[in-house]
């Protein structure tokens, strides 16, 4: 087949977002590759092949241009323009997709594994989507003014910076800290991590052996858990109850663990919040034993029946507990930013291992949080978005009594972003959560939480776990209209 005749039966998109010249150059580029148009062929002349196209000589120019600079064409000024010489690749016939060159690694494999029972959200928000915050309600007009000026103003802080983070911000970051959770820290302290996630991973790589011990609640988040299982960590599951975490069960069950995964000021799924009874003997229990606790805080600024409570770190008296936190439910998800607050002692191998991992977070997102925080952005919105969340809980909580009240039983409401409920009848979870999508209600069962080497000693009723903050008032009504027909299908 002559060069020409190829090349005609290229078909150019007109209309789209990639320029004609960049499809031309794409698609040339592939023929080369799966040997098509084989080392030495001469294309035609830029003016042959623009009429043969029917598109300008300028965009063949600049295709063979691009193809010129990256190697896979030749040309001399008055003989042609060629395919390189020094191309051998040989016709290529279909194959199925090949597997690995080699296996994993066995850690590779731990990290290939470690989150894949944890499941991402995917489209548009539907009811009752989990632990999403209201993104209506934040100023995003603000945010992009703040960060608009950042670009019009660049300075020395756009170069490599501390691992640590932008020092502004943990500076504004330990008072607020400090103010509304009673964090005794120095912003010296504060490391900014790429979300919650991160703190937690360089946590478990900093801490942990392969084979050590570690508390995690279940049901739980099983994507705080996920970097314990890619440490090679022994999960050790713990049951919760109406005061938290049971510490008794875990001392009895798991004395050697060196590490303590635990969510006191609300704990998910389940609502419930650590009793100080319970605050107190596990921090004297880590002390003895030599245990780090790390204590998951993250959304801990939603209590709707008084103010926020203090975080387990400010009542830690032996530097045990390391306090994790993110700003992906105050603020947006999307955002990825979080931060661990290390006991004095950890601070420097902490912010180590971070520069290890990524050198240090996108400084820009950075500077513009601590001009929101700075400016009395942060405190409003934290302020609106609490009063706006309180009144789509009581929404939920309303609507659940009108319509719902024989089919659900109501966890604790005092605090988060979701509402735990169980049933209040044998029903398949499963089945519920299925025929809910089916309807464009999006739930999740209570099992979902459920660590996967849970004991029995950690199973709670079966039920769902409702999100409400990031809905009108009206969606959750509309939603548990369509929640009720579910659940009385299943009769």
């Amino acid at each position: 087949m002559k060069t020409s005749d190829i090349l005609a039966a290229f078909t150019l998109q007109r209309g789209t977002d990639e320029p004609l010249f960049r499809q031309l150059y794409g698609q040339i580029k592939q023929a080369i590759l799966r040997g098509a148009l084989g080392a030495g062929m001469q294309l035609p002349p830029t003016r042959e092949l623009c009429q043969l196209l029917g598109v300008s000589r300028q965009t063949v120019l600049n295709a063979y241009d691009q193809l010129l600079a990256e190697g896979y064409l030749s040309g001399t000024v008055g003989k042609g323009t060629f395919i390189s010489s020094h191309l051998t690749l040989d016709k290529q016939k279909k194959r199925a997709p090949r597997g690995l060159m080699r296996p994993l690694s066995a850690r590779g494999a731990a990290y290939a594994t470690a989150m894949a029972r944890v499941k991402f959200h995917n489209g548009a928000l539907r009811a009752f989507r989990p632990s999403m915050p209201g993104l209506d309600l934040f100023p995003f007009d603000i945010w992009s003014r703040l960060e608009a000026r950042r670009w019009r103003h660049p300075d020395h802080h756009m170069g490599y910076g501390d691992p640590a983070g932008y020092a502004p911000l943990r500076e504004l970051l330990c008072v607020y800290l400090r103010a509304s959770r009673g964090v005794n820290c120095t912003p010296e302290q504060i490391i900014i991590t790429s979300g919650s996630q991160q703190g937690l991973y360089l946590l478990t790589q900093l801490l942990l052996a392969p084979g050590d011990q570690v508390w995690a609640e279940s049901p739980g988040y099983q994507g705080a858990s996920a970097p314990f299982f890619a440490a090679g960590a022994s999960v050790c599951t713990v049951p919760v109850d109406a005061q938290g975490m049971d510490v008794d069960f875990g001392i009895r069950h798991y004395p050697d663990a060196k590490m303590v995964l635990s969510t006191p000021s609300h704990q998910l799924p389940l609502g419930v919040t650590m009793s100080l009874t319970r605050r107190l003997q596990l921090l004297r229990w880590a002390e003895a034993n030599k245990a780090w606790i790390v204590e998951d805080d993250y959304d801990s600024e939603y209590r709707y029946t008084g103010p926020p409570l203090a975080s387990l770190q400010s009542l830690d008296r032996s530097d045990c507990t390391v306090y994790v936190g993110t700003l992906s439910k105050v603020l947006f998800p999307g955002l990825r930013m979080g931060y661990v607050v290390a006991p004095p002692a950890l601070v420097e191998p902490v912010i180590q291992a971070k520069a290890v991992l990524d050198r240090h977070n996108a400084i820009v997102p950075q500077m513009v949080l601590a001009d929101f925080m700075a400016e009395g952005h942060f405190g409003r919105h934290i302020k609106r978005t609490r009063e706006a969340y309180a009144e789509r809980r009581q929404a939920m909580l309303t609507g659940i009594a009108a319509h719902l009240d024989d089919e659900l039983r109501c966890g604790p409401s005092d605090a988060g972003l979701d509402l735990c409920v169980h049933f209040r009848r044998a029903l398949d979870e499963t089945r519920v959560v299925h025929a809910a999508l089916a309807q464009g209600i999006e739930v999740r069962g209570l099992s979902y939480f459920a660590s996967p080497v849970a004991v029995p000693a950690c199973a709670v009723d079966p039920g769902l776990l409702l999100g409400f903050a990031a809905l009108q008032p009206a969606e959750i009504a509309h939603g548990l209209q369509v929640l009720a027909r579910v659940l009385r299908s299943q009769r």
